[in-house]
């Protein structure tokens, strides 16, 4: 069982960039309804898939610099990075579904 873990602009290099397989980011805020929305699946999926995909939340007011450099516009943002580059971005509330229709090449 995985969980979702906070990385912040201090934290980000080292634990997306540099990180050995795929990491989704969820780009959220606390004030975005679609973000609390969709954090419950993002639980969800951590923890049926996390020994596949590292699942990490990136507070988009908290980090500014992170957000601007992955140039990150509208929250929920979801940027799947594989050695440090994004492969995948999905922009907006997502449901499992499309999550898992998503990211199905990357789950086995």
């Amino acid at each position: 069982m995985s969980t979702v873990t906070a990385v912040s602009d201090t934290t980000f290099e080292t634990e997306v960039l540099r990180a050995d397989g795929p990491v989704l980011v969820d780009v959220w805020a606390t004030w975005c309804a679609p973000c609390r929305r969709t954090e419950p699946i993002i639980e969800e999926l951590a923890a049926e898939h996390g020994d596949k995909i590292k699942f990490v939340k990136l507070d988009a007011d908290a980090n500014t610099e992170t957000v601007t450099q992955c140039g990150v516009v509208s929250i929920p943002t979801f940027n799947l990075y594989i050695d440090g580059e994004v492969v995948k971005s999905l922009v907006g509330a997502q449901t499992k579904k499309q999550f898992l229709n998503e990211l199905g090449d990357y789950l086995g």
